[in-house]
């Protein structure tokens, strides 16, 4: 159980080392300045695992660990987590001795040590998340965390709502065992081609293709458009975006951090 800095820790308190608490809370998404200090006095943040309740207390987020609630928030000043839109042809590497693009083309040399959390096809698109948190990147990719991955697929055929029902209840059984979605919902469909949203926690290799080849409605396209709380949102095929210090908090809070 967490307990309240005595008197003896007040040179600590008032330290003119590292940031005051109730910043970092700020710059990590928590809220205004004054929302930030009222969480403070109201007893719900920890600094390893100390309840800390007076205003002014400063904290050195490379050495110290802060919770909120009881969940750690990630304060590396030198991490970074980006959203990246692949396009098709792009492998999901960050170089190739064939020297086809890769995502060291989109996102270049700026970001120390990055690298990319699971992997798109070659020829599928969408979202791809990308970290140098070396523990957060253990995390999602884990299949322990089952982060759910949703896509929008274009499949060569008319599949009906009954098929997508049946691949919820029962899934299909593929070479390495049987599967199932979480969500179907048919988006689209005529006479040759059926739009479905599906989305799945499993992360093994190609596996929503080999889902709709296995019941015969090869995909024609695939796009990730959401991983765990990120989604892809108008992010440009071959840009990325910086995700917000909330974002990564909800992302690590996804996956147990």
């Amino acid at each position: 159980m967490p307990h309240a800095y005595s008197q003896a820790k007040k040179t600590h308190e008032t330290s003119d080392e590292g940031i005051r608490l109730q910043k970092l809370l700020a710059q990590a998404g928590f809220g205004s300045r004054r929302k930030c200090e009222e969480m403070i006095t109201d007893g719900r943040v920890e600094v390893n695992g100390e309840l800390v309740t007076t205003l002014g207390t400063r904290v050195d987020p490379k050495t110290q660990e802060v919770r909120v609630d009881g969940s750690r928030i990630r304060l590396n000043p030198n991490h970074v987590t980006l959203a990246l839109n692949k396009p098709r042809k792009v492998l999901s590497a960050m170089e190739d001795p064939k020297g086809r693009f890769t995502l060291r083309d989109i996102v270049g040399d700026k970001y120390e040590r990055i690298f990319h959390m699971g992997r798109l096809d070659y020829e599928s698109e969408g979202l791809i998340l990308m970290t140098n948190d070396g523990e957060l990147s253990q995390h999602v990719m884990h299949p322990r965390y089952e982060v759910e991955k949703t896509y929008i697929v274009t499949l060569q055929g008319k599949m009906s709502g009954t098929v997508c029902r049946r691949l919820i209840r029962t899934g299909v059984q593929l070479d390495d065992g049987w599967i199932k979605l979480d969500h179907c919902s048919i988006i689209d469909s005529n006479r040759d081609t059926t739009i479905v949203k599906v989305t799945l926690h499993s992360g093994k290799n190609r596996i929503v293709r080999r889902i709709f080849g296995a019941i015969g409605f090869p995909v024609k396209r695939l796009v990730r458009t959401q991983i765990g709380p990120i989604k892809l949102g108008d992010i440009k095929p071959g840009s990325y975006r910086v995700l917000s210090q909330a974002e990564v908090r909800s992302l690590s809070k996804a996956v147990g951090l």
